[in-house]
C-alpha cells in the first residue's frame, strides 16, 4: 500500500483472489500495513514493505543458509501475496479483511506468515487460522516486551496493547496454552496479571531468561505448546529484542533479548515444532537506524523459513557439530 510494489527477496507474487496463483505454495507471504492500533508512535504501516527489503544481497529467491545447509526459498514453495488493502483509520474493517485472508491461506493447507503492521494484528490473524483448524486446536508462543492483554486501550477493545486478551476470550487459543517471552519494564498493572493468571497463561520475564537460559525456557515451553495442540503460531514483536539493536518501534522497552538470542529461539521453534502461523510485528522504520530493525525483522522470517524447510527436509541438525561435517 505504501510505495513501490515488491516481493520478499525477490520471490514470486501470488494473488489471493486467484487459487491457481498459490496451489503449489508452501508458504505465503502477506503484508498488513496498519498502525491505527498503535499506542505510541506511529509508523508501523510502513513496517512490510521494510522487512521485504531489509537485505543488502540481491533479492534474487535464494538465500542458504549457511548454519542449518538449506535454501529454504528454493526448498520450499513461497509466494509473496503483497500487501493487504487495510483502510487507515477503519481498524475494525483492516482486521477483518486479515482474518479472512489468514483463514483463506490456511484452508489451502499453506502456513501464512504475515508481516506487520502493530500487534493488533495478532487478534486477526491468528483468529483466521483458529477458524480453519479450530478453536483451542493452536497453541501460541509471543515473544515481546509487553503483554499486549489489556483489557482495553483508552476506552477501545481493538489495539496493540489488547490482541492476546481478544484471542483467550474468543477461545481462538487457550490461556493454558498461551506463552509468553522477554516480557519486562513497567506494564501491566495488578488487575491486569491477574486476569492473565486465571487464564492459566506463563509469561516468562527477562529477569526470568537471563539467569534461567534462554534453552531451558525454550525446554519447558515446548513441552506445554505440543500439549493437546495441534500446531504453533509464533508471533514476534521487534521489541522483544532490546532498542540498542532494535530501535526502530513504537514502544521500546530497555532491558530486551539481543538479536542473537531472538534468532536462535526462532530457529529452534521452527525446526522442532508444527508452526501453522507466523507474525513479525512493529516495525517502525520512521525510528529506525541505518535498518538495522528492519534488517532483523527480514532475518527473523528467513531463520523461520529456513528452520521450516530444514524441518520438512527430514535432514539432522546439530548446532554443535562442526559446519563442514553437516
Amino acid at each position: 500500500m505504501y510505495g513501490p510494489s515488491f516481493t520478499f527477496l525477490g520471490i514470486p507474487q501470488c494473488d489471493l483472489d486467484d487459487p491457481k496463483s498459490f496451489a503449489d505454495a508452501d508458504v505465503i507471504i502477506v503484508g498488513a500495513p496498519i498502525d491505527s492500533g498503535t499506542s505510541h508512535r506511529s509508523g508501523a504501516k510502513f513496517g512490510p514493505q521494510a522487512i521485504r527489503g531489509g537485505d543488502y544481497l540481491p533479492h534474487d529467491a535464494q538465500r542458504p543458509h549457511l548454519a542449518l545447509r538449506i535454501d529454504s526459498l528454493k526448498a520450499l514453495k513461497v509466494y509473496d501475496a503483497g500487501d493487504l488493502m487495510m483502510p487507515p483509520g477503519n481498524l475494525v474493517s483492516s482486521l477483518k479483511v486479515l482474518e479472512d485472508a489468514t483463514e483463506k491461506i490456511s484452508r489451502a493447507g499453506k502456513i501464512p506468515v504475515i508481516l506487520g503492521g502493530d500487534h493488533s494484528i495478532a487478534s486477526a490473524d491468528v483468529a483466521g487460522i483458529a477458524k480453519h483448524r479450530g478453536l483451542g486446536k493452536i497453541s501460541m508462543i509471543h515473544f515481546d516486551a509487553h503483554a499486549d492483554t489489556g483489557e482495553d486501550q483508552f476506552g477501545a477493545l481493538i489495539g496493540h496493547g489488547t490482541p492476546m486478551r481478544r484471542l483467550i476470550e474468543s477461545g481462538s487459543v487457550r490461556g493454558d496454552r498461551f506463552l509468553q517471552l522477554g516480557l519486562r519494564g513497567y506494564w501491566p498493572d495488578s488487575k491486569t496479571l491477574d486476569w492473565m493468571r486465571d487464564q492459566g497463561m506463563r509469561s516468562y520475564e527477562m529477569t526470568e531468561i537471563h539467569h534461567r537460559g534462554l534453552n531451558a525456557v525454550l525446554d519447558e515451553s515446548f513441552a506445554t505448546l505440543t500439549d493437546g495442540c495441534d500446531g504453533v503460531f509464533l508471533s514476534v514483536d521487534i521489541d522483544v529484542v532490546d532498542p540498542g539493536m532494535a530501535p526502530g518501534t513504537g514502544t521500546p522497552e530497555p532491558g530486551g533479548m539481543t538479536s542473537r538470542e531472538l534468532l536462535e529461539a526462532v530457529r529452534r521453534i521452527c525446526l522442532e515444532l508444527p508452526v501453522v502461523g507466523i507474525d513479525v510485528v512493529e516495525v517502525a522504520p520512521p525510528f529506525d537506524t541505518a535498518d538495522i530493525t528492519a534488517i532483523l525483522a527480514n532475518r527473523v522470517v528467513l531463520e523461520a523459513l529456513s528452520a521450516i524447510a530444514k524441518r520438512h527436509s527430514g535432514t539432522p541438525y546439530s548446532p554443535t557439530q562442526n559446519l563442514l561435517d553437516r
